[in-house]
């Protein structure tokens, strides 16, 4: 049995075989499926299949359900350079109790100050509280100011001093002299700590300074040369400072912890150049002979004047000849007479 299609081309039809076989067949969902082999089909439910269960594995793993995930330190175990973040975390919110020897001032001070404003409109910034502590955060000086001017703004906001802090004040002259006295052959850690050596009319050597603020942009911890505090702290300890009333106390802390997290790194660099070797020149000493002991040809060759003169450095070859005989100085100049003697002819 055959038919004719549009362009009269005679087409056999299908065989009973064919036919008992489309009924068998599964109906196809689409041409796309349709055209796919079954090895193609099995391959591609495999690798949908294992992608399914790669995203909840990771997404279980990376965001555990009812529980927030901890900011990232990059640390493992709670260690990040060898220090302890939980540590310096309390150390720096003032839960640590300290021993006696934790107490001493030890190497490194960290220094932190707090201001308010006098002159007109209070603009103008007037040391109000000093603060340093150790290497372990221990309290070595928090004292209020007393004022020389009228204190227009407290700045309390900020300060977080206040007018009844001033009852105890101290001097400004009697804190300066206690806080250079402690600074005196110890390494100074701060954050931007030229602004605290200048309400206090201090200076301290370079080479014995530590500054946050400098060390964190110098080494790419940020991009930005003038980091706040605050946002170091947030990046490297994952706590929240300053928010609200500041603390001079807290804010050492804070800079001494971020300093401990990268020690070893900014000391390492913090070395001065080794100065550079230079050879000495090396002189050959001249053997010295003894007096009266000089070679007779030396002394021909020094005190004769030879007739065909010679460069320096460079035998005339009459050495040979004035070696073995004594200079006569009255014996005539033979080597004269014989141009002369030439002449006359």
């Amino acid at each position: 049995m055959s038919s004719t299609t549009s362009h009269g081309v005679k087409q056999r039809a299908p065989s009973s075989n064919w036919l008992a076989l489309q009924k068998n067949l599964p109906p196809a969902s689409s041409e796309s499926t349709s055209a796919l082999t079954a090895r193609d089909r099995r391959k591609i439910a495999r690798t949908s299949e294992s992608s399914r269960t790669t995203d909840r594995t990771s997404l279980s793993a990376s965001f555990p359900r009812g529980h927030v995930p901890e900011p990232s330190t990059s640390a493992v175990d709670g260690f990040k350079n060898g220090e302890s973040l939980p540590a310096l975390r309390q150390m720096v919110s003032g839960k640590l109790e300290y021993s006696s020897i934790q107490q001493n001032p030890g190497k490194y001070l960290a220094l932190d100050c707090e201001m308010v404003g006098v002159g007109p409109e209070g603009k103008e910034s007037s040391l109000a509280r000093v603060s340093l502590v150790n290497y372990n955060g221990a309290v070595q000086l928090d004292v209020f100011v007393r004022q020389r001017e009228r204190v227009v703004d407290y700045r309390t906001q900020y300060s977080g001093v206040r007018a009844s802090d001033m009852i105890h004040a101290r001097p400004f002259a009697e804190v300066q002299k206690q806080v250079a006295g402690l600074l005196e052959d110890r390494i100074l850690v701060g954050h931007a700590i030229h602004n605290d050596l200048k309400v206090l009319l201090l200076s301290h050597p370079r080479q014995m300074i530590r500054d946050t603020q400098v060390c964190a942009f110098k080494h790419k911890l940020t991009r930005s040369n003038r980091i706040a505090l605050r946002h170091l702290v947030q990046q490297e300890l994952g706590i929240t400072i300053q928010d609200g009333e500041h603390s001079s106390v807290t804010d050492a802390r804070a800079t001494m912890a971020v300093y401990r997290i990268h020690r070893k790194e900014w000391e390492n660099t913090n070395k001065p150049d080794a100065p550079a070797f230079t050879k000495r020149p090396v002189h050959k000493r001249k053997r010295s002979e003894p007096a009266g002991e000089q070679s007779v040809a030396a002394v021909a060759v020094t005190n004769v004047e030879f007739p065909g003169g010679g460069k320096k450095g460079i035998s005339s070859g009459l050495s040979t000849v004035v070696r073995h005989r004594e200079t006569n100085t009255t014996e005539k100049k033979w080597w004269k007479e014989l141009g002369s003697g030439s002449r006359d002819r």
